[in-house]
């Protein structure tokens, strides 16, 4: 190509073109990656100190999301606390409504749910993990989030355990006692004798007439009711006949005896004795022993229906009131003796009462009691479960094996005391945690403000001004086309020499 000469005129202007040439593709080039640097050859100042801002740039933005883990981690123990808050609040209401009764049965169970409760709570701890952290889970738990790129500025959040209730530097929530339950069981057992008083013309005595109206007892014979057969024992209770004495007087007597229930009849004048241990009724006439009549036994067996009447035990009678009451001395109910009361009422009673079991067993012909809490059944009746004579002075008792941990207005105090302790706690943990989360989301609006910051420092050295670069390939476009015709003309002019040949 060296072999062929061009004239100046249009080497200046094929120069002139190529240098046109060259900045037109400069322009695209930026109009088509938006830049005006692209490479250390473009402007190596610009380049690299661009390249340095927009690598912390992206060194900020892995933060970034950092930190959005961050605050969602913070934000999962924040929901646990306030969820874990209204369940200790519904504890507290559960220890409040234990104080508000004294029935041992109802704190029993309110014990059971608070300690249901507990549990949830220590569910919910468990739960408050977002991936794989749980800032409820104490040791091994801790945040820490880094806010800068060289790690000089982080905020390291420290983990509580609240997965167990108990611990002393938790929430410091042990679960409460359940009751544990008892048992007791008494036996149901009467029999009776009865013999008709009458006169000597066969009619009826009445309450209010004299005993030696009656055929076969006479005057100074001791009447009375012992616990052997023999007749030649202590007697339980005995009454020498006088010329005052009445029916009614020796009714009087024989009801003096634990377990034992005289009644008379004054339409048909029959006695009735009846006795819970069998007792044998004798008459000594006129002091002989020898010539000692027994007018009758009461056998006593145990009641072998739960039909059979209570009646038939000496240890009821038509009016009795049984009272059923537990170690606070709180009335779970009452059931009054009726003529027509039989085993199944009593049994039915006590098994429909509150945190009470009760059967009555034909095996052994008893009632078996059992509750969760103490309780004891009582009778206004000293007879009521009288055994060998001997009055009874405190009725059935069922003593628990272990009271519920809200048994006494002072547990459930130190309770309620704790809760408030552990509400005051949480609170507290929960504006910390409100702290720590507002620094992040504060860190990380700054770091969002600094990225853009720095990335539009580097745009500023490195980004084209399209409007700019569009107006340069204009005017490049321009300066081609003349570029062009000046070649045009100067290529004519070289023509116009072969015009001379």
């Amino acid at each position: 190509m060296r072999d062929i000469a061009l004239s100046a005129g249009v080497r200046q202007n094929l120069l002139t073109l190529q240098s046109t040439a060259d900045l037109m593709s400069g322009v695209q080039n930026k109009l088509a990656t938006g830049l005006k640097v692209n490479s250390a050859l473009d402007n190596p100042n610009s380049f690299f100190t661009a390249s340095g801002l927009n690598a912390r740039a992206g060194d900020l933005g892995t933060l970034l999301d950092d930190m959005g883990q961050s605050l969602q981690t913070i934000k999962a123990a924040d929901k646990g606390i306030s969820t874990i808050t209204d369940l200790v609040e519904a504890a507290k209401a559960k220890a409040n409504q234990a104080q508000q009764t004294q029935s041992q049965s109802e704190r029993a169970a309110y014990a059971k749910q608070y300690n249901d409760l507990l549990e949830q709570i220590e569910d919910v701890a468990k739960d408050s993990s977002y991936k794989g952290k749980n800032l409820l889970a104490g040791e091994g738990n801790d945040l820490t989030t880094i806010f800068n790129e060289d790690a000089t500025s982080k905020q390291t959040i420290t983990a509580v355990d609240y997965t167990d209730a108990a611990l002393s530097t938790g929430l410091n929530l042990s679960d409460l006692d359940e009751a544990k339950g008892g048992a007791a069981s008494f036996d149901v057992t009467g029999g009776n004798h009865s013999f008709t008083l009458t006169d000597a013309g066969g009619d009826a005595l009445g309450s209010g007439s004299l005993i030696t109206d009656a055929s076969g007892f006479n005057d100074t014979d001791t009447i009375s009711i012992e616990d052997t057969a023999s007749g030649a024992g202590a007697a339980l209770a005995s009454v020498t006949i006088s010329t005052t004495t009445t029916v009614g007087d020796v009714i009087d007597e024989f009801n003096k005896i634990a377990g034992v229930k005289a009644e008379f009849d004054d339409k048909t004048g029959t006695f009735t004795v009846t006795s819970n241990t069998t007792a044998y009724l004798h008459n000594d006439n006129n002091g002989s022993v020898a010539a000692a009549a027994d007018f009758g036994t009461a056998t006593a067996a145990v009641l072998d229906s739960a039909t059979a009447k209570l009646t038939d035990s000496g240890s009821f009678q038509v009016g009795d009131t049984l009272e059923l009451t537990d170690g606070n001395g709180y009335e779970i109910g009452s059931f009054e003796v009726s003529k027509d009361s039989t085993i199944k009422d009593l049994v039915d009673f006590l098994d429909d009462s509150q945190g009470v079991e009760a059967s009555f067993n034909t095996g052994t012909n008893n009632i078996t009691i059992e509750s969760d809490v103490t309780i004891a059944l009582k009778s206004d009746n000293t007879d009521f479960n009288a055994s060998a004579f001997t009055a009874d002075s405190d009725g059935i008792n069922v003593t628990a094996a272990l009271e519920s941990g809200f048994a006494s207005d002072n547990d459930i105090s130190k309770v309620v005391d704790r809760l408030n302790n552990a509400l005051s706690s949480l609170r507290s943990q929960a504006s910390e945690f409100g702290t720590n989360l507002s620094t992040v989301e504060i860190r990380q609006d700054y770091t969002k403000s600094m990225i853009n910051t720095l990335q539009e420092g580097a745009g500023k050295l490195t980004l084209a001004d399209t409007n700019e670069e569009g107006a340069n390939l204009l005017a490049l476009q321009t300066r081609q086309q003349l570029a062009s015709t000046s070649l045009s003309f100067a290529s004519q002019a070289d023509q116009t020499v072969l015009s001379l040949f």
